[in-house]
């Protein structure tokens, strides 16, 4: 990201501005190169249908909701499940050099009237009065992003370990702009792998309740989500947002379009192994079956409708 004021003007210049920029646009591709690179090398996203990967989320969960943060009650099976499992999917984020799973997002994924989010169950004071409302929707293109935790060994280092950094934020404090090239990438990564889950399902809505600070910590890496209600006492402090495929892709900042679109080829595949998967497990079938990726026609907010992955320019572009 290009920062310093003295090239930015140089950029705006006759004759010399189009050399300057041609040189900041080839620095923006090497360093979206470098970041996809970075995490690829250590991070993989795993999209999880099976019993044993999503048992996986749930002890990740456990471990930070249940044990760390004190949440939710302490379980005797180490795994933190409640009532919007049922029809919810989930990403983690596989740490490949140990084979670890080091965090997990889910997104509650309603497809009836009856299954409400968390947010409608246990928020909706804070949502009451919000412009973008749930019910403004078929209930088959929203969800809700919850869940999203990293595990305290992926947190080990000093400037890692404040309040807030178990469910993803960043410490603004600690981090340079220059640094945030080097961010471990867990928690964005998570994001970006429920983010391009719930496009591939044709779910274009997401809201969230979170920490004011995870807000910020988003928007400071260039993820923009709406605030659509106070701020409650909900484990903690957390105001409702949200946030469409297409306000993703709009505010998604270069240096992570490469990463965005190789994370997307991961979910791809681990879609297409949920597809094709002959277990007859009623979860798989019900939420990964072949007529549920039959893209939804919703206009104008879908990152396949309205940009393009181009490879000779190594971004997405409006159409």
């Amino acid at each position: 990201m290009i920062r310093n004021k003295y090239v930015k003007k140089l950029s705006t210049m006759p004759i010399l501005g189009a050399a300057v920029r041609g040189g900041i646009s080839m620095l923006v591709k090497r360093e979206a190169k470098l970041i996809a690179e970075h995490f690829a090398e250590f991070l993989r996203p795993v999209v999880a249908f099976k019993p044993d990967i999503v048992n996986e989320a749930f002890k990740i969960r456990h471990d930070v909701y249940c044990e760390e943060l004190n949440f939710e009650p302490v379980r005797d099976d180490g795994m933190e499940q409640d009532e919007f499992d049922d029809y919810s999917r989930f990403c983690l984020i596989e740490h490949k050099p140990s084979s670890n799973f080091a965090g997990c997002v889910r997104i509650v994924s309603p497809t009836s009237k009856s299954e409400l989010l968390p947010i409608e169950t246990f928020c909706s004071e804070a949502i009451k009065n919000a412009k973008v409302h749930p019910s403004q929707f078929d209930r088959s293109e929203i969800c809700e992003i919850s869940r999203l935790a990293v595990r305290p060994q992926f947190r080990r280092r000093k400037a890692d370990n404040f309040e807030g950094a178990a469910s993803g934020a960043i410490n603004e404090q600690t981090y340079s702009e220059e640094e945030l090239r080097c961010f471990p990438f867990l928690a964005i990564g998570l994001y970006l792998s429920i983010a391009a889950l719930a496009v591939r399902a044709g779910t274009h809505h997401a809201f969230v309740m979170m920490e004011p600070r995870l807000a910020r910590s988003m928007s400071f890496l260039g993820i923009k989500f709406e605030q659509l209600g106070p701020a409650v006492d909900y484990h903690g402090l957390r105001a409702p947002y949200y946030i469409s495929t297409g306000m993703l892709t709009r505010s998604l900042p270069v240096g992570f379009q490469v990463l965005m679109n190789n994370i997307d080829k991961e979910v791809e595949k681990g879609c297409l192994a949920a597809r094709n998967n002959d277990d007859n497990d009623e979860y798989i079938k019900r939420m990964y079956s072949s007529s549920f990726f039959e893209q939804k026609k919703s206009p104008n907010i879908s990152m396949r409708e309205n940009f393009n992955w181009s490879e000779s320019s190594g971004l997405y572009l409006p159409r």
